[in-house]
This record gives structure tokens, sequence and C-alpha cells, in this order.
């Protein structure tokens, strides 16, 4: 108990060292929360969109466009992503948190996009014909009608993905940012012990999942008591 004691006393309190923890802390929250916000709306455009040309044949060069930005954003590597964000598109862009938030968007967003379409397909199309009876346009119902169903199919699926774009952030080291991960890995080089850091950045992470998982299904669980 005494080694575990001077251990955490050396790794987080000599030197004012959890001020990196709390510093990564907080930019990890903060590139978490923006990035799910534009993951969701541009997601949901993306979605749209797709969804639209399926079932009814429009859009279709916007359905090209979205479909090349789908294909490029799922299929390269999140740190590939953030790093080309920061050294070649967003390279007069001097600060990295804003870098961050855009490039994780963007990635959040492909696959939002792709979730969402498949919760809007799978509605049936029976009730976009019951909104066009009412007197609905399209937009009307896909927004009064469809949407919310949608919505409540893939909540599950939008909140793993929630929570894999919370642990991606952990890559923000990569471009300098003073993120989790980044703040534990400068402890473990000021005082050569990976234990405590590593363990304890790593338990952080699982908080904030458990915080994430717990609001999704109390969530869902609203949604169904709802529809009763």
């Amino acid at each position: 108990m005494g080694e575990f004691i001077r251990s955490f006393s050396q790794n987080f309190l000599e030197e004012n060292r959890y001020i990196y923890i709390l510093k990564g802390l907080g930019n990890t929250v903060i590139i978490s929360i923006f990035a799910v916000l534009i993951g969701v709306a541009l997601g949901f455009l993306v979605a749209i969109i797709r969804s639209t040309h399926d079932k009814h044949g429009g859009f279709r060069i916007l359905n090209v466009i979205c479909k090349i930005y789908l294909t490029v954003w799922r299929g390269t590597p999140t740190v590939v992503q953030v790093m080309i964000m920061y050294y070649i598109i967003l390279v007069s862009v001097s600060n990295k948190i804003v870098v961050a938030v855009v490039a994780f968007g963007l990635n959040s967003a492909a696959y939002v996009a792709e979730i969402m379409r498949s919760g809007i397909m799978s509605v049936d199309e029976g009730q976009f014909e019951a909104g066009r009876s009412l007197g609905l346009n399209y937009g009307q119902t896909m927004r009064l009608i469809i949407l919310p169903q949608a919505f409540k199919n893939v909540l599950p699926a939008l909140g793993n993905e929630f929570i894999t774009l919370l642990k991606e952030t952990s890559v923000s080291g990569y471009i300098g940012i003073m993120d989790l991960t980044k703040g534990a890995d400068i402890i473990r080089s000021q005082t050569y012990e990976a234990f405590l850091p590593l363990f304890g950045v790593a338990a952080m992470y699982l908080v904030l999942v458990m915080l994430l998982s717990a609001g999704v299904n109390r969530l869902e669980r609203r949604l169904r008591s709802s529809d009763r």
C-alpha cells in the first residue's frame, strides 16, 4: 500500500502532473462533443440524400458525391485523416482543437450517414404514402414521420458510433494535442513509470464510455415508453 501511495504521488502529485490529465480530459471532451454535433448534422444530411436516391431516384449528382465521400472516409485510417487535415488541408488553421473537431466530425459523419440510411430504408414504404395522403410534402413526411422512426431503430448503433468516436480521439496526440492519452504519455516519459498513468487514463475512458452508454440507454427507455 505504501508503495502504491508513493507511486501515485510521484506520477500525479509531484510537480502538479495531474494537470496534464485534467487538461487532456477537457480537450478530449471538447473534441468529442463538437465532433458528434458535426457527425450527426452532416450524417443525417448525407443519409437523406442517399436514401432519397435509393427510393425515388433523385439527387443523382449529390448521391455520387456522397458515395465518394463515404468511400474515402470509411476506407482510410482515422489517424491518417487527422494528420492530412493538420499537415495539408487545414495547415493554415492554428487551433489544433478545431482541426481535430473537423477531422473527427467528418469521420463520424460517414458512419452516422450509413447507420441512418439503413434506419430510413427500414421504415415501411407505406409510411411515406400515409404522409403524402395526409397532405404532407416529401420534406415534411421525412421530418415528421420517417426520421423519428428511423432514429429509434438505429439508436443503439448510433450510441456505439459515439463511443467509438470518443475512444478514437486518443490519436489526437499525433498532431500535438494534449488529450488524455497524450497526458498519460507525458507523465510516463517524466517518471519512467507506465502502470499508473496508462491504467489511470484507461479507467477515465471507461468511466466516460459508461456515462455515455447510460445516457443512450436512458434515451432508449424514454423512447420506448413514448410508444406505449
